[in-house]
Parts: structure tokens; sequence; C-alpha cells
């Protein structure tokens, strides 16, 4: 990791600092917005006449822009404070806010959403990396338990809370609220936030930025024009492939960059293989995730008439149990391991989507709120242990790097679900449309391939968690050959020789 986080400020067992818990109440606004247009795309696509798949990019968007910025983050936390990097997060994120809420255009609109995005990006990997820092190893799974009420619950909330919003009017108001949320939590936040550490001067290589967000950018823009009219294949073939050239390039510039200690996104974390395999597994869960959650207000607005507040209530249950089992499922795994949470998880989530393929226009709304239910409880079982197993597995000179590049992952693969499943849905309903089948049974047919998509999809993370089921004790071996080697070990130092810092 780089020395832009240097002190360790004592922990009480069991009681989160008070600089992660400021955190995590702003990463939850921020975040929550990730997927808060999702149940307003109906209402988007007649407020604004635009199609589906240009309305999903509200999301799509969103997602891609924290993508190319968060391996930006890294270098601009190692140059400012934490307060300073806090408030530049909050600032660009009301800017963003403010200009989506008074958007007159759907272009404007888009561009109030990637400014959003760009200051959501700053505090994934400035929460991840002061925890890792602030938190001892024994205690990592209860505090990171309580991190995934933002990383993880604040997309899954995102439906609930946009289905209550709209109930009352616009889809205006779904920023016009968020406004004064985020503007006092920035606020009260700036009051009470201590720095850790001191900024370092350092370079960065705007080629690197550049290939990075082309790549990954270009890779889900193709994939969307795959759902598109005809003649709008051949482009997207052509732009996934420049896409997957320019990531390529990127890849091969880090290596080069490496060899004089300056990578925009130090690949050798990719080294450690406990990190390499949550970072593949939590890449494949946002990808089913974010898939399932861009197709059910489709399926419960568009086909079966529910109105907004409906639909946010209908997925609610699964959202709050989600987030009520993050710090029990924290405590478990710092009591019993990965075994008994990660493995029954992944399989959860296959059956879950698996049992989403058998969806039809009379099935039971309980039906439905039992499978999103049993998806989120599931994807709890997995994301708490999975992040802390990964980021538990560097030596600290890489956490930053190892925080970037998993929130670079995780979004590029929420987009990439989201793409895929609006992609298939869209392709297959068109076919059947051209062949004469009525509009309705026609998309009902496109969302049940698109599900067996995503529970395709969720069948590799059984395979990644049964690979994982011996991590905590390579983990372990990672820590000791780090320390046989100089480099510093996560977890390794005392809670008794962390550094004292005030407690706000």
């Amino acid at each position: 990791m780089s020395d832009a986080i240097q002190e360790r400020p004592a922990v009480r067992a069991g009681r989160t600092p008070a600089v992660v818990r400021l955190l995590v109440l702003a990463t939850f606004v921020v975040i929550l917005n990730e997927t808060i247009m999702i149940n307003a795309i109906p209402r988007l696509m007649d407020s604004l006449n635009v199609t589906e798949q240009s309305a999903q990019w509200v999301s799509t968007a969103f997602m891609l822009t924290m993508a190319a910025v968060i391996p930006i983050t890294g270098w601009f936390l190692q140059r400012v404070t934490t307060r300073q990097a806090y408030a530049t997060a909050m600032g660009v994120f009301l800017a963003g806010t403010a200009l989506s809420a008074v958007a007159p255009t759907f272009e404007v609109l888009l561009l109030g959403r990637i400014v959003q995005a760009a200051g959501t990006a700053v505090m994934m990997p400035l929460l991840m990396t002061t925890l890792m820092i602030v938190v001892p190893q024994h205690d990592r799974g209860r505090v990171m338990g309580n991190v995934t009420l933002a990383i993880s619950v604040a997309p899954a909330l995102g439906p609930t809370v946009s289905g209550l919003i709209l109930q009352f009017g616009s889809w205006r108001l779904l920023f016009v609220v968020v406004l004064p949320i985020a503007a006092l939590v920035g606020w009260s936040g700036l009051r009470k936030l201590d720095n850790i550490g001191e900024p370092q001067v350092s370079s960065i290589d705007w080629f690197s930025v550049s290939t990075a967000a082309l790549g990954f950018g270009g890779l889900v823009f193709g994939l969307s024009r795959f759902g598109e009219a005809d003649g709008q294949i051949g482009i997207g073939i052509g732009v996934v492939v420049a896409g997957l050239a320019a990531i390529a390039v990127f890849a091969v510039r880090q290596l080069t960059l490496q060899r004089k200690g300056v990578p925009l996104m130090d690949l050798r974390t990719l080294g450690y293989r406990t990190y390499a395999l949550a970072l593949t597994l939590m890449a494949i869960a946002f990808m089913a995730m974010l898939g399932s959650m861009i197709l059910l207000p489709l399926y419960l607005q568009n086909l079966r008439g529910l109105s907004p507040l409906e639909t946010g209530l209908l997925v609610m249950p699964g959202g709050l149990a989600m987030g009520l089992l993050g710090p029990t499922v924290g405590k478990l795994f710092d009591r019993f391991g990965s075994k008994p949470l990660v493995l029954p998880g992944s399989i959860g989530v296959v059956l879950a989507l698996g049992g989403f393929t058998q969806i039809s226009m009379t099935t039971s709304y309980w039906q439905v709120l039992g499978l999103y239910a049993l998806l989120m409880v599931s994807l709890a079982a997995t994301f708490t242990p999975v992040f802390t197993l990964g980021m538990g597995a560097l030596p600290q000179h890489l956490y930053s790097h190892g925080s970037s590049m998993l929130g670079t992952l995780q979004q590029l693969a929420a987009a990439f679900g989201t793409a895929l499943v609006v992609t298939v849905m869209s392709a297959r309903s068109g076919h059947l449309v051209a062949d004469g089948v009525a509009a309705a049974p026609a998309q009902l047919s496109g969302m049940k391939l698109a599900f067996a998509v995503g529970a395709g999809i969720a069948l590799a993370m059984v395979a990644v968690a049964l690979l994982l089921r011996g991590a905590d004790e390579a983990g372990a071996a990672e820590d000791g050959e780090d320390d046989d080697a100089g480099q510093p070990a996560s977890g390794d130092t005392d809670e008794e020789e962390f550094v004292a810092a005030a407690e706000t």
C-alpha cells in the first residue's frame, strides 16, 4: 500500500472505529444512488421518450464511470488527506445530484449521473483501505459485516427507496430527496472526521487512465449494442473487440510501470491466490445481483402492472434481510471462517436465479418475494467473507491497489451483467415479435431466458467457492510469506501496537 494512510488508530475489541462508522454512512448514501434509477426506468422511458436500452444507461453509465475512476483513487488518496478526499467525494456527488434533478434532457441526466459516480468512486477505496488499516485481523469479519451495509445492501435497497419516492411524483424526486440528505451527511462527516496519515506527492500515468476508461467502457457499450435494432450487432462486435484490445494495452502498461514502482493499478495483487479467487467470485456475484435487479422491475411493472411503490415494497424484505444479516455473517466468519458461508451462499444464488426462470403472468407474488429474499440472503452470506478474505490476503503496501482493483472489477461486472441481461431479453423478445408472437408473451420469454443466463453465470460462483474452501489457511500462509520477505502482512500487528488516535 502507499504511505497515504500510515497511522494505525487504536481499536477497542468489539467496537467499530469512529472513522469507519463515518465512512460507512457516507458510502451508504452515495452508493444507494447506483441502483436508485432501476425502478424508474419505465417512467423515464415515457417522460424523456427513450428506448429501454437507452434508459438502462442511467444505471450502466454510473457503474462504468466508477470502473473508470476508481483506478485513479489509489493515486488520489496518496496526494490528499482523509478529510480532503471525503470533501472532494461528497462535493462532486452533490454537484451531480443537483444537475440530475434539473436535467431538461436525457443527455443532461446522463451527465449528472456520471458526475455523481465520479464522487461515489472515491468513497469505496477510502472506506476499504482505512478499514484494513485501523481494524485488527481478528475483528475484521464483524466490522466488514457492517461495511456490507454500504457496499452491498445500499444497491439492493435502491429499488425499494425509489419505489417509495416515485409514489409521490416524478423521477426527479429521486434526486431532490437525496440532495439534502447527502449534504447533511457530508457536512456532519467533515466536522467529525479525523485525518489518517499524511499526503504524499506522486505522479499519475494518464495513458493508463485513458486506456482503462476506453477498454472497460467500450466492452460494456459494445455489448449493449447487441440488443438494439438491426445493423447494430456489427458495430457492437467492433466496439467489444476494441475494448478488449484497450484492456490488453492497459494491462501491459501496468506491467511496465510496475518495474518503475508507479503503476496505476498494481497487478501483483493477482499473484495472491486467495485475493484472485475472491476477486473472481465478487465479480460474478455482482453480475448476478445487478442483472436480476434490473429485470424484476420490468417484469413486475411492465407485465404484471404493479406500481413503483408496490414493486419497491415487494423487494424490500430481501434487501432488509441482507442488511440485517451482514453483522451476523461477519461474526460467524470471525468464528468459523468462510467454509460454512461462501459455498452455501453461492448455491443459494443459483437456486434463486433458477427459480426466476419459471416466472409467468400468474406467478404468485409471494413466490417472487421468496426467490428475491433467497437471492439477497445468499449474497449476504457470500459478500462479507469474500471481501474480508480477499483484502486480508494482501500485504499492507498493496491495500490501496487491492481495494481499487476490487471496486473497479465490481462495477465493471455489475455493468456487464446489466447490459448482458437486457441484451438477451431484448434480442429474444424482438425475435419472437418478428415471428408474430404478442408483445407481452415475447417479453416474458426474453426475461426468462435472461434469468437463465444469470443462473448459468452463477454456477461459476459455486466452482470458485469450492476453490476457496481452503482460503483461510492459504491466506495465513501468504501472510507468513510476506513476513519472511520483510513486507508488512495484513493483520500481523497486534492491537496494542496501534498508534492512539482521538475518538470523535
